[in-house]
């Protein structure tokens, strides 16, 4: 007696853009068992495993920093943060066996934020004293292991390479980093292993994706795609390889803010990422020669040791901003296709937000609840501001 076919709820869906948000959402998509086929539209290949390189995930730093990056007035943006990195764990377990041999994915469990100065330190006891207050905002609060001071001996205890310049300094045990591009190597791996299919070339309209469903993760380019109100900011990134005889990098994530400049610092196999820098340029992708002058006195302030590293690489990207610093999440508004959902605008937090932007598109994509932190990024706030 033969099995009857599975049966699908659609017979194809497309994602356009695929870096770490659309490989994200095409892998859970394909993972589903409700779409038979799903295909993603992305013109670049050039990376290992066909991955693109001309996106921020390509760029960026890796690091899951909802606590960290917290700020008064952002609860939503904060609450999305926090959502997602409560994922992260499991996410990792189920990529983890499609990781493409050599480094972890996952490349700091840790985090430490830290001021140099008095006026820094001030910034920095007001956002971490917002952060630690918002149960309200936190399903299930924040903990210590979200969150929580340090003395100066502690932070000297868990980073010794560090300088001795912290005026005040705090730990994120549930934050640190991955290695954004092992990641988005395995996340390709792991749709081929789920048979998600490439179309490799520019889409020119929406309107032209023969498909049931469409998910828009095109970044910048969802601007022109949609209409969307989504704007490049442009970030510098260095890359540094350990020499012999350096002194070792440090264990965890070190972000700080050096005379107001924000600055962080994440392990690598082999050497170090440092960022970034942040300019309204436009479409400009040039390294400049003061973005990498400030990086490197303020890394120097911070790790001492790092000016025996060596300088492989300088890299600037342009991170997706929406006006309001949240993602666009969701079905198009009234007026749009009603095949699309969106996927974009996730600024300097595309790769924290990854499993909550792929739960929140699954959800949106087959009529499912979606995460209730993802509520304040739909696309309906835009058209009401």
């Amino acid at each position: 007696m033969s099995s009857s076919p599975p049966r699908h709820e659609y017979d194809r869906v497309a994602v356009v853009g695929g870096s770490v948000i659309g490989l994200a959402c095409a892998w859970a998509l394909a993972r589903s068992g409700a779409v038979a086929e799903v295909v993603v539209h992305e013109p670049d290949d050039s990376g290992p495993d066909g991955v693109p390189t001309g996106g921020a995930a390509w760029v960026a730093g890796g690091m899951l920093a909802p606590f960290s990056e917290a700020w008064p007035g952002e609860e939503s943006v904060f609450a999305l943060g926090v959502a997602s990195v409560r994922r992260w764990p499991g996410f990792l377990r189920e990529l983890e066996p499609h990781r493409p041999g050599g480094p972890m994915i996952r490349s700091a469990a840790h985090t430490h934020m830290l001021a140099v100065d008095e006026a820094d330190a001030r910034d920095l006891e007001l956002a971490m004293t917002w952060a630690a207050g918002n149960d309200i905002v936190v399903e299930g609060g924040v903990t210590d292991a979200d969150l929580r001071r340090v003395t100066r001996r502690e932070l000297r205890a868990a980073e010794p390479s560090l300088a001795r310049v912290a005026r005040a300094a705090y730990r994120m045990d549930s934050e640190g980093a991955v290695d954004n591009r092992v990641l988005l190597r395995a996340l390709a791996r792991a749709c081929r292993a789920e048979g998600v299919r490439w179309a490799r070339g520019v889409v020119p309209s929406l309107d032209d994706v023969e498909a049931d469903r469409v998910v828009l993760a095109a970044g910048g380019g969802s601007a022109a795609l949609a209409g969307l109100p989504v704007r490049p900011v442009k970030g510098e990134v260095l890359r540094l390889l350990a020499r012999p005889g350096c002194e070792e990098p440090p264990r965890g994530v070190v972000r700080a803010f050096v005379r107001g400049r924000p600055l962080y610092l994440v392990p690598r196999d082999g050497g170090i990422v440092v960022g970034a820098t942040q300019y309204e340029h436009g479409d400009d992708r040039q390294v400049t020669v003061g973005g990498v002058r400030d990086l490197l006195a303020d890394a120097e302030t911070v790790f001492p040791g790092i000016g025996e590293y060596e300088l492989a690489e300088m890299i600037a990207g342009l991170r997706p901003v929406s006006p309001d610093n949240l993602p666009i999440l969701g079905p198009a508004t009234e007026g749009g296709d009603p095949r699309v959902v969106y996927a974009t605008g996730h600024g300097r937090n595309g790769i924290a937000l990854t499993p909550v932007t792929a739960a929140t598109v699954v959800a949106d994509v087959l009529g499912r609840p979606a995460p209730p932190a993802a509520a304040a990024a739909r696309p309906g706030r835009l058209a009401r501001g």
